[in-house]
């Protein structure tokens, strides 16, 4: 039997429940390409990511700016840019003035590789989300443009409050 959603049941159940579906959407979707990055390209996500965020920075970014980006350990990063550096992708530049710190660039063979990887993952993604039509996506890109809003409105609210 399908359970069904009535007007009677509290706003607050409709939303937990929404999120589930959201949660589960979303991994699924990452599971996914996960499986397709590790079988067809015998690479990994966070590899992928790591070599996605320096692709928007052709000077190159420190370690500590790249955990940033992607909200993950200075220790999660460094073994990805190692092997990175290590198979020819990226390269470790001095910063100067800073003998601790090094930038870590895409080579020009990181970016060939990073292109492919690119475009096969948009080819994917377009595929896996092939049943949502335009006017679909458009619809669900202002929802969550609006719901994006009020979480970053309640947590600079919070983080207010506990000043």
């Amino acid at each position: 039997m399908v359970e069904t959603e009535t007007s009677l049941e509290p706003i607050s159940k409709t939303r937990l429940r929404l999120w589930l579906r959201l949660l589960k959407a979303t991994s699924g979707i990452e599971a996914e390409i996960r499986r397709r990055l590790r079988d067809e390209c015998d690479t990994t996500l966070p590899r992928f990511d790591v070599l996605s965020a320096l692709s928007r920075y052709p000077d190159g970014l420190k370690m500590s700016e790249i955990s940033v980006l992607l909200k993950v350990s200075n220790g999660n990063v460094t073994g990805i840019v190692e092997r990175l550096v290590d198979d020819g992708h990226a390269e470790r530049l001095a910063v100067p003035g800073d003998k601790r710190a090094n930038r870590v660039k895409l080579t020009s063979e990181g970016h060939a590789m990073f292109a492919d990887l690119a475009a096969k993952h948009e080819s994917w993604i377009d595929e896996l989300m092939s049943g949502l039509d335009r006017p679909a996506i458009d619809a669900c890109n202002g929802i969550f443009e609006q719901f994006g809003s009020s979480v970053e409105a309640d947590t600079n609210s919070s983080k207010a409050m506990s000043k």
